[in-house]
């Protein structure tokens, strides 16, 4: 590994860093959502196992913040550490969104704490709900924020270069640049999705492995419905970046749609292999749909990879990072409207294996098309860290201890997502829902007992 060269291993650990963080910072935005969204149901239809269902998710919600403090900080430390030319060129320019990313994440963590130690404290329950209202606005806004910084690095504005020095420095045309407004909607959107995606699936595994209780089968059918909703909302934002990409970044969109000839009328090709020349092999291509994808015609132009400077197309293979997010976040619409359909016709059965199998695996297969959506929006800006001004080996530190801390940042990741894991078992495994639900609202388990008599 040390005989790699200083750009290189910067790009292996700020990779490692983003796919890491990438899971607990898409929790931290989507799962205050669905506290929010369960709290409220609960108080509506006077119903505790949706109370129950806010009160267990947060507690889990507060280690994977914990987890994502820690792997924040660690990009933060890390743009100062290996990236110093980047810094030094656009630190100033994008200091305001990364100062109000901070704010907003103080201001989720003030309320967040509000919110765990004030159950039951309120007569009426609705103000308790209102506390999850900061903790949702806080977790959207440092998306927002920090989203905004990556836009940037995309289509970067809002300063002017002159013999090499940054001046002119306007930081909201910065934050508010052309990929702003695409990529904000497509990462919240899909944070929103993972999250209800992950709930989902841990439901689904609790049916299929114990038979699941009132409590999980309630909590299935209500995630079950955020994830179709979610996943409506995600497809109409990959829509929106994919129209985006035609005008403002076309050598992304045609690396990632192996589309290297301009030409009107042009086929998405899903899949498939290239040999030695380049040509596309064992693909299924649906004619005209690159340019009704790119345009809203299936008859446009689309720029072909040819236009771009040989040594500023990004790597091909980032097609299959393409494919492969849209893939899942097809299955993830497909198997919720799936469960939708078998729950409202009376004579199906919603809990039959097969169905919760094909759920349970909603919750992995959504993290994966998280780390496939980010590593096609990064490897498709190569090579460039700042498109157009700076490549990623200018920016990189020539420091010849950056090797070390790859190793040092990856055995604290081996500990952060180990300790995650035991700590959040152990949470759970040693209170299940049912002792829960019969400890807090005695009423139930009454209730219960009244029936089955």
């Amino acid at each position: 590994m040390f005989e790699l060269d200083g750009a290189t291993i910067s790009r292996m650990l700020t990779s490692m860093t983003l796919l890491f963080h990438a899971i607990f910072a898409t929790v931290g935005v989507g799962v205050p959502v669905m506290v929010s969204i369960a709290e409220f149901i609960g108080i509506k239809k006077k119903d505790p196992h949706y109370t129950l269902l806010a009160r267990r998710w947060t507690r889990g919600y507060t280690i994977t913040v914990a987890v994502g403090v820690v792997t924040g900080t660690a990009i933060g430390l890390q743009l100062s550490l290996i990236w110093p030319s980047f810094m030094q060129l656009a630190g100033n320019v994008i200091a305001l969104p990364l100062f109000m990313e901070t704010f907003a994440f103080f201001f989720e963590a003030i309320f967040l704490g509000i919110y765990l130690y004030t159950w039951d404290r309120f007569k009426n329950p609705i103000y308790h709900w209102l506390l999850s209202i900061p903790v949702v606005i806080g977790g959207t806004l440092s998306a927002f924020f920090i989203t905004t910084v990556n836009s940037f690095m995309n289509q970067p504005q809002g300063f002017e270069m002159e013999n090499g020095t940054v001046t002119s420095i306007d930081p909201l045309a910065a934050m508010f640049n052309p990929a702003t407004p695409t990529k904000v909607f497509h990462v919240i959107s899909s944070s929103y999705l993972t999250s209800a995606a992950i709930l989902a699936g841990i439901a689904a595994i609790f049916i299929l492995w114990k038979k699941g209780s009132t409590y999980h089968k309630k909590a299935l059918k209500l995630t079950v419905t955020f994830t179709f909703l979610f996943a409506i909302l995600t497809a109409v934002a990959g829509d929106l970046s994919a129209k985006f990409l035609a005008e403002y970044q076309p050598e992304k969109l045609a690396a990632g749609e192996w589309h290297f000839e301009t030409e009107e009328g042009a086929d998405l090709i899903v899949f498939g292999t290239l040999n030695e020349n380049n040509e596309v092999e064992n693909a299924i291509r649906i004619p005209n749909a690159l340019s009704f994808l790119a345009y809203g015609d299936f008859n446009a132009e689309v720029e072909g990879l040819e236009e771009t400077p040989v040594d500023e197309q990004p790597p091909l293979w980032i097609h299959y990072m393409f494919d492969l997010m849209v893939s899942i976040g097809f299955y993830l619409l497909g198997i919720s409207l799936l469960f939708l359909v078998f729950w409202k016709v009376k004579k199906w059965n919603e809990n039959n294996r097969l169905l919760l199998t094909g759920i349970a695996l909603a919750g992995p297969l959504s993290m994966l098309a998280v780390e496939f959506g980010w590593v096609y929006a990064e490897v498709g800006r190569q090579p460039w860290i700042l498109r157009g001004f700076m490549t990623v080996t200018e920016g990189a530190t020539t420091s010849p201890y950056v090797g070390w801390m790859f190793l040092l940042f990856l055995a604290l990741y081996i500990v952060l997502g180990t300790g995650c894991i035991v700590v959040l078992r152990k949470m759970f495994k040693d209170n299940p829902a049912e002792l829960e639900l019969e400890r807090l609202f005695p009423q139930v388990a009454a209730t219960k007992e009244d029936d089955q008599s």
